[in-house]
C-alpha cells in the first residue's frame, strides 16, 4: 500500500475541502468519496477537481465501501460524510441514523476486511455533550445527546472504540466543537447570520429571524481544526481528541459583531422567531483542548472576531458579484 494516500468521505462538505486542500500540500494523493446524484454540489472543491480523484461510494451501502477503499487503497481514511444538519436529525431520525450512525459501522467493517492497517478518522461532534455535565467538556466528561443527530454521533464514537479495542484498528475520533468558515452550509446558523447581514447591507433584505439567541458554542475556524484531523492519524497509538478554541460566546454576540462589520444596528434587523427553536436545546457547549494542545502540538490560529468578519466579508463579495452580474438581464 502506498504511504501517502488518503481518501475523504464528504469531501464536498466544509470540511472535506479545507482537508483535501491540506492533504495536497503536504503530498497525498488524494481520493474523495462522493454519492451518486442527479446533481453533483461539488462547488467547495471546483478547484481541485483536477487534483483529488473522484470515487463513488455511499455510506449505506458497504459493497461500495470496500469498493472504494480498493481502488483509493489508502494509508488514512478520514470519515467527514453524515446527515449533519442538526434540525433536520428529528425530521429524518431514521436516515439520520443510518448515515451517521450505522454509516460509521459500515466503513470500519469494510477496512476490516480490505486492510486493517488503514487508519481511520472518525468525525465526532461536541453535540454528543448535549445537555452537559461539566463546563468546559474534555474526552472524559459523559456524553447526554439532545438530538437525534447528537444520538447517532454518540454511536459512531463509541463504535470505533469498540473496533479499535476488539480489532486493534487504528480508529481515532475527533469530538470537533463548532468550526464555521466562509464554507459553511447556507442552513446553519453561524452562515445564516453573515449571509443575512450581507443581504441587508446590500439592500436584498430587511430582516433576519433567528431561534435562541442564548446558546453558547465555542466556534473556530474549521480550516484550523482540519489540522487537527491529520494530526491524529500521525501518531504511534490511536486516541480520542477534543478539539475546541475553549472560549465561547452566545449566538447574540455572533450576530451582534457579523452586523457590526457590515455596518449595521443588528437589534433593529433580527427578529426571535419561536420556529427555529430546537425541541430540545444545547445550551452552552466549550471545549477543553489541552490534551490535544499539549499531545499534539495544535493551535488554533483564527480567532472568533477574525472568523466573523471572514465569513461576512465573503458573503458580502459572493452577493455583491451575483447582483452584478444580474444588472440587466430579464427576470
Amino acid at each position: 500500500m502506498s504511504g501517502r494516500r488518503a481518501l475523504i468521505t464528504g469531501i464536498t462538505g466544509q470540511d472535506g475541502s479545507y482537508l483535501a486542500e491540506l492533504l495536497l500540500d503536504k503530498g497525498y494523493e488524494v481520493f474523495g468519496m462522493t454519492r451518486r446524484a442527479s446533481t453533483e454540489n461539488l462547488e467547495r472543491i471546483d478547484h481541485l477537481l483536477d487534483k483529488v480523484t473522484l470515487i463513488q461510494g455511499d455510506l449505506l451501502d458497504p459493497h461500495s465501501l470496500a469498493t472504494a477503499l480498493r481502488e483509493s487503497a489508502p494509508r488514512e481514511v478520514y470519515n467527514l460524510a453524515a446527515q449533519s444538519f442538526v434540525p433536520t436529525s428529528w425530521n429524518q431520525p431514521v436516515l439520520t441514523a443510518e448515515f451517521t450512525a450505522l454509516g460509521v459501522t459500515r466503513m470500519l467493517e469494510a477496512i476490516r476486511t480490505v486492510d486493517t492497517e488503514t487508519r481511520l478518522y472518525q468525525a465526532s461532534s461536541s453535540e454528543m455533550f448535549g445537555k452537559v455535565r461539566e463546563v468546559p467538556q474534555n474526552e472524559s466528561t459523559p456524553f447526554h445527546p439532545r438530538s437525534p443527530y447528537g444520538v447517532a454521533k454518540v454511536y459512531g464514537h463509541h463504535i470505533s472504540v469498540n473496533y479499535r479495542e476488539s480489532y486493534g484498528l487504528f480508529a481515532v475520533s475527533g469530538i470537533l466543537f463548532n468550526h464555521e468558515s466562509p464554507r459553511r452550509g447556507l442552513e446553519f446558523v453561524t452562515r445564516k447570520i453573515s449571509d443575512g447581514a450581507a443581504r441587508i447591507k446590500l439592500g436584498l433584505a430587511s430582516e433576519l429571524r433567528l431561534g435562541n439567541l442564548e446558546a453558547e458554542r465555542d466556534w473556530g475556524f474549521a480550516g484550523d481544526y482540519v489540522e487537527a484531523m491529520w494530526l491524529m492519524l500521525q501518531q504511534d497509538e490511536p486516541e480520542d481528541f477534543v478539539v475546541s478554541s475553549g472560549v465561547a460566546h452566545t449566538v447574540r454576540d455572533f450576530a451582534r459583531l457579523a452586523f457590526e462589520h457590515a455596518g449595521l444596528d443588528w437589534e433593529r434587523h433580527i427578529k426571535v422567531d419561536p420556529a427555529f427553536t430546537r425541541p430540545a436545546e444545547v445550551d452552552q457547549l466549550i471545549g477543553d483542548s489541552s490534551k490535544a494542545r499539549s499531545k499534539l502540538g495544535w493551535e488554533p490560529n483564527v480567532g472568533f472576531s477574525e472568523l466573523v468578519r471572514m465569513m461576512v466579508d465573503a458573503d458580502v463579495e459572493r452577493l455583491a458579484d451575483r447582483s452584478t452580474t444580474m444588472v440587466g438581464k430579464p427576470i
